[in-house]
């Protein structure tokens, strides 16, 4: 033990530097108050009594001081007590203010809504402010449907059209500010409830006007007019309207209503309503030369009014003579038609075409009909390409089918009927049939080309489909030695025919296309005998290299049969390359592969590669890699029996179409070990 550790007034570990001054401070007041109190001897003698008063004195203090810490302690008990409630308080807080944000984070959508309805009322109110009370409205209605009973059609739409604005104007705001959904849509056609049917009985007169057209503007023209007008307004409205959503954006409700095309489609169905649909329910009521006439005054009659007073009544844009004249010719066209279609009698016949020639002569295109059959058989001649069966041979075997004999056929009998009547019906009838049959040439040649596509994506849809596109050749080839004979004949026939250049070219164009095919065909035919000549090749090849008996005596040699592996391969690739076979069809690589197993120097990793080889060619077998193992010449009896049995422990299954390359390549069964010699042996 030290002075140290003696010494009273030495510090201790651990104390404050502060406790030991104020204790050195202590003691040296101690010692100067017992110095100046038992200086004397006398004094000594109550030094016992000093010493119970500072004892008790002492005891006090302590006590005092254990009572102050105490309470402190306390204190500081209850206050942290008071904090980690406080924390808690705290967390509580931030949890809840955590909650809190996350609902103002998903309240925002609510809000935005919110602001956008408020946005959409203000609209709303401001545009109800300049628009008239709802009363007010209901009262512009009934007083504009009013109008229109009373016919005054002008006045009618002028109230429609304003009306009209008031509720685009309404909801071209609210669509500028992205306010317009079918809520508000909704709310603002029930605040303008009734203009769309108001709109429609507008229509509805509008119409009726247009359908009775040819009858009004002999008796009240007026009418008429005030319809057109109101046509044309809502034309440039529709015009307005459109240019206004460009791009494409919000268009009100029943817009564009395109009143102009439904003149035109109105007064189409008057036409048919009035001339072409009472049509005789028995054939001894037709009366067809009484029908007949009574559609040529008719019409002539119509014709007449519009010439003379319709045109007077319409925008010069409308051309409205020509408008009526070729919806007559149309109507009138399918009613001939349709005639045809009956059991007609020779004299009903004589009747039609007799009309059809000197009254109507624009309808000889219809009355044959040839296009519809010239299609019909040109439909039939397609399935047939399909047949499972080869077509027809003709007498010095070329294929051929009846398509060129039913045309013919079908345009002689049509010429000859022609001939009956007129020189010119017969023209006009040959230049017809000329023109219907380019448009069947043009039909095959879609033909063509549909049924090549077709061939090419299923090629077994078509079992003989080289025979018919031969037979398709054979058949254009007949029609164009055929169509001159055709139409030889008649008051011209001392003139040589020229067969027009657009169908020469039509037969040309149909011609090179079933060519085009056939050598395509003829390509692909190339292509496999091509392929399969690559297979032939490689097999030799490879048979050639395993079957023959030779071994490499040192790296050198080894080096150079790779180098030589390597130089064979890209040979073949490029002249397979050159004859057109592409290089991802060839198989050669099997080439570069093996060569990799010759030049190979480490022995550790040969089995490796072995097994590689044989993962990417599953139908090699033992005997082959035995017998590359000893074109190396520098495989150990350990290393081979090592390859041989991995090769053992991973056998391979050949995998759906795997194209097999070693499996027809014999390798020849090693030589007897002790042989004493050929010669010897025979």
């Amino acid at each position: 033990m030290s002075a140290e550790d003696d010494d009273p007034t030495s510090p201790k570990d651990g104390e404050w530097p502060e406790v030991r001054k104020a204790e050195k401070l202590a003691r040296g007041a101690a010692l100067k108050w017992a110095s100046g109190v038992f200086y004397r001897a006398n004094k000594l003698e109550g030094l016992e009594q000093y010493q119970v008063r500072e004892t008790q004195r002492n005891s006090s203090i302590q006590s005092r001081i254990k009572s102050t810490v105490q309470s402190y302690l306390e204190g500081v008990s209850m206050a942290l007590e008071q904090l980690h409630s406080a924390i808690t308080d705290v967390l509580h807080v931030q949890k809840e203010l955590g909650s809190v944000r996350r609902d103002l984070a998903s309240s925002v959508n609510s809000f935005q809504t919110l602001q956008r309805i408020q946005e959409a009322f203000e609209i709303l109110m401001s545009s109800a402010f300049f628009s008239p009370p709802l009363p007010i409205v209901h009262r512009l209605l009934s007083e504009t449907l009013e109008l229109l009973q009373n016919k005054h059609l002008l006045e009618a739409h002028a109230r429609l059209m304003d009306l009209e604005n008031l509720r685009d104007d309404i909801l071209f705001q609210l669509h500028n500010h992205n306010l317009l959904s079918p809520l508000h849509l909704a709310s603002v056609e029930s605040y303008f409830g009734g203009l769309l049917e108001l709109n429609d009985t507008m229509a509805q007169h509008l119409w009726h006007i247009v359908g009775h057209s040819t009858k009004l503007v002999s008796e009240d023209p007026a009418l008429f007019v005030s319809a057109v007008r109101i046509i044309e307004r809502e034309e440039s409205i529709d015009g307005a309207l459109l240019l206004r959503a460009q791009p494409p954006g919000f268009l009100p409700p029943g817009r564009p209503k395109c009143w102009r095309q439904k003149f035109f489609q109105v007064i189409q169905d008057s036409i048919v309503a009035a001339h072409f649909q009472t049509m005789p329910s028995s054939t001894q009521d037709r009366h067809l030369t009484r029908h007949l006439a009574s559609l040529q005054s008719n019409i002539l009659a119509e014709l007449h009014v519009v010439k003379d007073l319709m045109v007077q009544c319409c925008p010069p844009h409308y051309n409205i003579l020509m408008a009526f004249a070729t919806m007559y010719h149309q109507s009138l066209a399918k009613h001939l038609d349709h005639i045809l279609t009956w059991d007609l009698d020779k004299q009903e016949i004589f009747a039609l075409l007799h009309w059809a020639v000197h009254v109507y002569p624009r309808s000889v295109s219809q009355l044959a009909s040839i296009a519809e059959w010239m299609q019909k058989t040109l439909e039939m001649e397609f399935k047939e390409w399909f047949n499972e069966e080869e077509p027809e041979s003709d007498y010095q075997g070329c294929f051929q089918t009846s398509l060129p004999n039913i045309i013919m056929k079908m345009l002689d009998e049509n010429i000859r009927v022609a001939s009956l009547l007129s020189d010119t019906l017969r023209e006009k009838m040959c230049n017809m049939t000329l023109r219907e049959l380019e448009t069947v040439l043009g039909s095959l040649y879609d033909d063509l080309v549909k049924f090549g596509t077709e061939h090419q994506q299923e090629p077994t849809a078509s079992k003989s489909y080289a025979p018919y596109l031969l037979s398709t050749l054979n058949n254009c080839l007949a029609l164009s030695t055929s169509i001159p004979a055709l139409y030889t004949g008649g008051a011209s026939s001392l003139e040589p025919f020229k067969v027009p250049t657009s169908l020469d070219i039509a037969l040309e164009k149909a011609q090179k296309k079933a060519c085009r095919l056939l050598l395509e065909e003829m390509l692909v035919d190339l292509k496999y005998l091509l392929s399969e000549t690559e297979h032939l090749v490689r097999s030799q090849y490879l048979r050639a290299f395993l079957q023959k008996r030779m071994v490499c005596r040192h790296t050198e040699e080894r080096r150079q049969m790779a180098r030589r592996m390597l130089q064979d391969a890209s040979q073949f690739k490029e002249l397979f390359c050159n004859l057109g076979l592409e290089e991802n069809k060839q198989t050669f690589k099997v080439i570069a592969d093996l060569q990799e197993l010759i030049s190979l120097k480490d022995h550790s990793i040969l089995s490796l590669e072995v097994l590689g080889f044989v993962l990417k060619y599953p139908d090699v077998s033992d005997d082959h890699i035995s017998m590359l193992l000893d074109l190396r010449g520098d495989i150990s009896k350990e290393v081979r029996n090592n390859v041989l049995e991995i090769m053992a422990q991973n056998p391979q299954v050949l995998p759906d179409n795997y194209e097999h390359i070693f499996s027809n390549i014999l390798v020849p069964p090693p030589e007897p070990p002790f042989c004493l010699g050929k010669s010897k042996c025979a």
